[in-house]
């Protein structure tokens, strides 16, 4: 899939140099479809990395994509340069007269708060609220699926004992759907979280579909019934060395935290891990845009 991605944006050269198709404005601009209008909210810290991670899934499928990024305006990112900020995002006022075909809301480390505490929770919700007249799809990762399933179906989150994070086994619970269309049986996902929602929670309510779970990692994959909101509770758009990166963060910070569990090879965090998820990272967002996107969305908003 052709992205049409800012000039300057900086993952433009490394998607470039890993041959994902990169596709300028004036090209664009030639091409007689409708392209796809995706809006990705990007509440990661490290946002440089996490567009990088989102647009090479974005750019493996046959259609063009218009990509917007957009930031909290109620939350100042102490890791990304304002003038990042300035140049390559926009805020939802600017926005929110807009229709999207989909939307990407991002994870976020910040699940030691209560939903309510988070200072741009308000924000979001608006925007969550927004999506539901203004957006065919939306991807929800992580902390981003957790604040969906509050809001959107009053499920909470709870602590869990200690950090879930390495790479779990999954199960698909029903092949037929075509999110997991093409899935293997079982299949990895890393995960890097220090809360969970409950699978009874999932499974009992009646606008919900459990489509993957983790015997050790629990909940993983679901959606509504409807198909507006997809959700995974792990991070498939992760590098293989993400968790490792995170792992040492962490400890610098003197946290209390375990190595990722079945991720080094034989446990020796001096040894590079091997990414085990690529293909049902780019085989899900493909599905997702395919089935979930553009063959659900209007050609042209009313």
């Amino acid at each position: 899939m052709p992205i049409n991605i800012p000039e300057g944006l900086p993952a433009r050269k490394l998607l470039k140099k890993e041959k994902i198709f990169v596709m300028d404005e004036d090209r664009a601009r030639t091409q007689d479809i409708r392209p796809l209008n995706i809006v990705i909210l990007n509440l990661m810290p490290e946002k440089e990395k996490t567009e990088l991670q989102l647009l090479r899934l974005l750019g493996n499928t046959p259609l063009q994509v218009n990509i917007t990024f957009l930031h909290t305006a109620t939350h100042v990112s102490k890791n990304v340069s304002k003038s990042h900020l300035d140049t390559f995002y926009t805020t939802f006022n600017e926005i929110k007269n807009h229709r999207y075909d989909g939307m990407i809301i991002t994870g976020a480390p910040i699940e030691h708060f209560q939903f309510e505490d988070v200072n741009y929770w308000e924000e979001l919700v608006e925007i969550m609220d927004w999506t539901k007249k203004n957006v065919t799809s939306v991807l929800h990762i992580c902390w981003g699926a957790q604040a969906a399933l509050y809001h959107h179906y009053g499920i909470d989150k709870f602590e869990l004992p200690k950090k879930c994070s390495g790479i779990f086994q999954h199960t698909v619970t029903d092949p037929t759907v075509k999110l997991v269309r093409g899935f293997e049986d079982v299949f990895n996902v890393p995960h890097s979280r220090y809360t969970e929602v409950a699978l009874e929670d999932i499974k009992s309510h009646p606008e919900l579909k459990l489509l993957a779970v983790s015997d050790d990692a629990g909940v993983f994959l679901l959606k509504s019934k409807d198909n507006k909101h997809i959700m995974l509770t792990g991070h498939l758009e992760y590098d293989a060395t993400t968790l490792a990166e995170e792992y040492e963060r962490d400890l610098a910070k003197g946290l209390d935290v375990h190595m990722p569990e079945n991720y080094f090879p034989n446990n020796d965090k001096n040894k590079t891990p091997l990414n085990t998820w690529r293909s049902h990272t780019h085989l899900l967002f493909s599905n997702w845009l395919n089935y979930y996107v553009y063959q659900e969305t209007p050609y042209k908003w009313e």
